[in-house]
């Protein structure tokens, strides 16, 4: 797969607010598929399928079958990509002094 639709893919699976928050729930530890299910009350499972295979399509997350559990990684190397290849050459010393300095004022 191309670099560029593989970004595509991965802008797309974090446009959506429940799968950054899935991303946030797999950030210190795997996850099963049940305990995300869990966390969306207001979601059916086939719903949150549906989400973790977009991330699971777009490299964001990975899989592995345990006995009855499927259990949900998380792989953050697609985030760092993007981050390498657009955020941080934008980013300069003059950006992040605005941003501490907004941060004071707004703590103040």
């Amino acid at each position: 797969m191309s670099r560029e639709k593989n970004e595509d893919l991965v802008y797309k699976a974090l446009a959506d607010s429940r799968r950054r928050e899935i991303l946030d729930l797999l950030k210190d530890e795997p996850k099963t598929t049940g305990d995300i299910c869990a966390k969306f009350k207001t979601l059916d499972r086939c719903t949150v399928m549906q989400h973790l295979g977009v991330l699971e399509k777009a490299g964001l997350i990975f899989t592995q079958k345990k006995g009855k559990f499927r259990w949900n990684y998380l792989n953050s190397v697609p985030i760092r990509e993007i981050y390498d290849r657009w955020i941080n050459k934008y980013a300069s010393p003059n950006v992040e002094l605005l941003r501490d300095l907004k941060r004071d004022l707004e703590s103040k």
